[in-house]
């Protein structure tokens, strides 16, 4: 299995194997290897020399390899989410297993002649390594799987990006973007494009900018919502909420985050009391391990009681307002001004 740099850096050298498999959750890397797979491999023409595969046509793959390109030197064949590579579940089908086998052995049979003729391209969500299928494409060909960047990796390609636009940006910044706008890959780059563009050749990218363009994640709004609250500086909390309700944000959404937050927090306080992981008692995924400092240092605001108390009032008004006694803004204004006090 090779690692997504390692790829990239195959691709960005038109270094192109005969056989890939990619899955994975982070599908803005996933789908731009696969656009520079097709730039190298060139034009394509849909049914002659390019040949698209779901879960309707796998059946016909092997013959697919078979077909000559006419007129082409080579083909290329994409089969995604054919549920040929899946992780399948108890109850398994006896068809497509014959086929994994199938096309297991044909692979290992045939490779010398789909090295000279054919470009093979499987993407799923999820996969099983233990099949044979799997262990087949392994040794013959490419396999990648693309997993969610973690800050370190986002700050590198964000660099990068940069670097490539004669564009600044220190090291704090770019914790600071990361922190705003979040880690989904797709919305990394639209965000820190549109900030290249604004501060243009040879400037340099600021915390401001970033308060100033960037769309920040909901998640990342409260907890400036919570520095506010903890810091008992209520005016700015409650202009905090009331932009995100200005911004036309949901309240129940508001509601939401804002009790997982508070849960999150608590969750730390109880895990520093008694020594545990707090990435781990937290649930955080790999990309989001750098959350673990912000919700520490948002723990020394709070006793463990308030938290509860904070807990239960938004219980409470969630309880209210299904019954039509309260309003939500008005209960949440309510809550966050009488902590304050």
């Amino acid at each position: 299995m090779k690692k997504i740099e390692e790829l990239e850096k195959n691709l960005n050298e038109k270094k192109i194997d005969s056989i890939y498999f990619f899955y994975g959750e982070e599908l803005y890397l996933l789908e731009q290897s696969i656009k520079k797979i097709r730039k190298i491999f060139g034009e394509c023409i849909k049914g002659i020399n390019y040949i698209l595969i779901d879960e309707t046509n796998i059946g016909n793959i092997i013959s697919d390899i078979e077909t000559p390109a006419f007129g082409y030197e080579k083909k290329l064949i994409i089969a995604k989410n054919s549920g040929i590579l899946k992780k399948e579940g108890k109850k398994k089908s006896q068809e497509m297993t014959k086929l994994k086998e199938r096309l297991s052995e044909y692979l290992k049979e045939n490779i010398g002649n789909i090295k000279q003729s054919v470009i093979i391209i499987f993407i799923e969500e999820d996969t099983d390594a233990r099949q044979e299928l799997y262990k087949t494409i392994d040794k013959l060909g490419t396999i990648c799987k693309f997993e969610y960047q973690n800050p370190l990796q986002l700050q590198k390609r964000i660099k990068l990006l940069c670097t490539e636009n004669k564009v600044k940006i220190n090291d704090n910044t770019l914790k600071y973007f990361i922190e705003c706008v979040g880690t989904n890959m797709q919305e990394v780059i639209n965000e820190v494009t549109k900030l290249i563009q604004y501060v243009g050749e040879n400037g340099e990218i600021k915390n401001e900018d970033i308060d100033k363009l960037s769309i920040k994640k909901l998640e990342s709004i409260i907890f400036d919502l919570t520095d506010n609250l903890g810091k008992k500086e209520i005016a700015q909390a409650l202009n905090v909420l009331q932009n995100l309700i200005y911004a036309k944000e949901p309240i129940q959404k508001i509601l939401i985050t804002l009790y997982n937050h508070f849960k999150k927090i608590y969750l730390t306080k109880i895990a520093q009391k008694y020594n545990k992981d707090i990435a781990l008692s937290l649930d955080l995924k790999p990309n989001q391990i750098f959350l673990v400092n912000k919700y520490k240092i948002q723990a020394k605001y709070f006793k463990t009681f308030e938290l509860k108390e904070i807990l239960q009032n938004l219980r409470d008004l969630d309880y209210n307002y299904k019954n039509g006694l309260i309003d939500l803004q008005v209960g949440l204004e309510s809550i966050l001004c009488r902590y304050c006090s």
